[in-house]
């Protein structure tokens, strides 16, 4: 008998990736400036949010860390290149689920990185030695 290697949770990520996909085709959106391109991610925080900075909530960096530290078995035995298919699949499905921040991941990948950093470092650092990245911004092929 073979066994899958593919993870169970790469089926509904995907599923997320296309609605993405197509949601992204259907309205014009406005076109941002450089200050809403380099937005932070602030996480924890009790103060409302400055215009054009993301705020990720406790329970949201949570969720997130919890979804990697959850894969990071299957990255190890999948390796690299499908890790960080499911890595990017799950990414999208996280920012879709908490408010739809998707936009936001889109144009400050590096939004993953600070809020596994202050919430999970451990997570992050055993996910990037599992899918041999420098950060887990290069990861994400949106």
């Amino acid at each position: 008998m073979h066994r899958r290697w593919i993870s169970r949770t790469v089926v509904s990520p995907a599923a997320a990736l296309a609605v993405a996909g197509l949601t992204a085709c259907g309205g014009a959106q406005p076109a941002q400036d450089d200050a809403a391109a380099t937005t932070t991610a602030t996480v924890a925080t009790t103060t409302a949010a400055k215009p054009g900075e993301v705020t990720i909530s406790d329970a949201a960096a949570t969720e997130l860390c919890e979804m990697i530290r959850h894969e990071l078995s299957n990255f190890r035995v999948q390796g690299p290149t499908l890790g960080r298919f499911s890595l990017n699949a799950m990414v999208h499905e996280w920012a879709l689920r908490n408010g739809g921040i998707n936009g936001q991941v889109l144009a400050d990948k590096a939004i993953v990185d600070r809020v596994t950093t202050a919430a999970c470092a451990e997570v992050r650092t055993e996910a990037l030695t599992a899918l041999e990245l420098p950060n887990l911004a290069a990861g994400l092929a949106f």
